[in-house]
């Protein structure tokens, strides 16, 4: 039989979530690094079960829960094949030299203390073009992080220089869904909002390189050339290095560049790449099977670099990494991550936990300044607890438009400030489908990467500062 609900209290609905953040860093103090392979995922089940307890106790029954994280998962499902699929498309990538020859032209012309302002400034063209942030890190985002490893650059500074430029072209590319989400959410048109995004949107990107080059030159000295020739050395002698490899990702950004959804590229961009593996590198399939027939070897190798683990031996140790790839199975702990933060967040929703927390933020809300920096905070707490960026940009973005109105601000203020606090926000917590599937195609984790996001953290406050000195405000005139 039904209860009759109950009204929740702001300290019942903080219940599941903190601890959540109790058992988070519990794993990360005991487990480390290997968090993500099972304790993070077990965890965030334990807080949802406490959420589910207390959607019990507000009258709701076992039916409703299950209904709420089937539609959680259901959302992001998309994300999850994308994840697949980027695994697929990186073990395809590697085997046709596609990344190996990305890593040995980029060591020719790429000079390390520029290094990492020029991969903001890469993967931020790339992303614009593309329109996609997820896209862009899986390709020309893992080849810089390989040439970052080359040079001996910390990679959790190469993700954050990589992550802050893609991101940033996303946010002003035409093409980017949430791009077109955000402006949706607000009723306002489209470009109005990616020119009203440039107020807040190049002072941050502007910062994010100048921080990158400050530290381009203070903490990286001279690289051995010598090394850097026997990295190129070691690449050139297993694999078959033209430019016409590049062929590739030119032809996936054709594609992506034509509106295709993320998913059939991403799936098209793996095919091409392992027709070019069968056709530059005959010999990297030779070595990698065991089938004395080309056409047997070729589909076996191709087949196993798209679904499992593959490594193309090298003499030089210091590279064997830069040359091996997880494939769809490399991606197998992000997607469970996913799924369980899936359900935290559909119990929550379904319980009123979320509804309960916002609506007592709002009433902080007494001038632009505070309804601004409340609506960033509304984001991240969704990207904190729904675990997905959509959300956060949809439901805060329904949540706050009257406000908005009420203070007869104009809707691209509402659409900018989705955008500086929930599309960029979402990539720096672990379990949102976002950090996860950074970290999912970078191969390094969320915590270690989230500090270097200089762009990311930097956007917030932008948005906020301007809110309160009142720079580039739109009113709604009186008149």
């Amino acid at each position: 039989m039904t209860q009759t609900n109950k009204s929740l209290s702001l300290g019942e609905a903080l219940i599941p979530i903190l601890l959540l953040i109790v058992l988070l860093s519990i794993n990360a103090i005991v487990f480390g690094d290997v968090a993500i392979e099972g304790a993070n995922q077990f965890s965030l089940l334990i807080a949802a079960a406490v959420g589910g307890i207390i959607a019990l106790r507000q009258g709701k029954g076992w039916d409703d829960l299950q209904k709420g994280f089937v539609k959680s998962i259901g959302t992001a499902m998309p994300s999850m094949l994308i994840l697949l699929l980027i695994g697929s498309l990186a073990g395809t990538w590697m085997i046709s030299g596609v990344v190996p020859a990305m890593i040995y032209y980029g060591l020719e012309f790429l000079n390390p203390k520029l290094f990492l302002m020029l991969s903001v400034i890469i993967c931020a063209i790339v992303s614009v073009v593309s329109g996609s942030s997820w896209s862009t890190i899986a390709t020309i985002g893992v080849a810089l992080l390989g040439i970052g490893n080359a040079m001996e650059i910390n990679p959790a500074l190469v993700a954050g220089a990589i992550i802050s430029g893609a991101y940033f072209g996303d946010k002003v590319s035409p093409l980017s869904d949430t791009t077109n989400l955000a402006p949706a959410m607000a009723n306002v048109d489209l470009f109005v909002h990616i020119r009203y995004m440039m107020y807040t949107t190049v002072p941050s990107i502007l910062i994010t390189l100048v921080i990158f080059l400050i530290i381009g030159f203070t903490k990286h000295g001279e690289i051995d050339p010598e090394s850097i020739q026997q990295v190129q050395s070691a690449i050139k002698a297993n694999f078959t290095i033209t430019p016409w490899l590049f062929l590739v990702p030119i032809l996936l950004f054709v594609i992506i560049s034509k509106k295709v959804p993320a998913l059939p590229a991403i799936f098209a961009g793996t095919l091409i790449g392992g027709i070019f593996a069968i056709i530059f590198q005959p010999q990297i399939i030779k070595q990698l099977s065991d089938s004395t027939s080309f056409v047997q070897a070729s589909y076996d190798v191709v087949m196993k670099s798209i679904f499992t683990d593959i490594s193309v031996p090298v003499d030089n140790e210091n590279i064997q990494d830069l040359l091996s790839t997880g494939g769809m199975k490399g991606m197998l702990n992000t997607i469970w991550l996913i799924l369980t933060a899936m359900v935290f967040s559909g119990i929550l929703e379904t319980a009123g936990i979320l509804k309960k927390i916002t609506e007592t933020m709002l009433k902080a809300v007494h001038s632009t300044g505070s309804l601004v920096t409340t609506t960033a905070i509304s984001c991240g707490f969704l990207n904190l607890t729904a675990s997905d960026q959509y959300i956060s940009i949809v439901v805060t973005g329904r949540m706050f438009a009257k406000s908005y109105q009420d203070q007869d601000l104009k809707p691209e203020v509402l659409s900018r400030t989705l955008e500086d606090s929930g599309t960029v926000t979402s990539v720096l917590v672990p379990w949102n489908t976002c950090g996860a599937a950074q970290a999912g195609a970078l191969g390094v984790a969320t915590a270690a990467f989230a500090p270097f996001c200089f762009f990311n953290i930097i956007s917030p406050f932008v948005t906020i500062a301007m809110a309160y000195l009142n720079i580039k405000i739109r009113r709604i005139s009186k008149s």
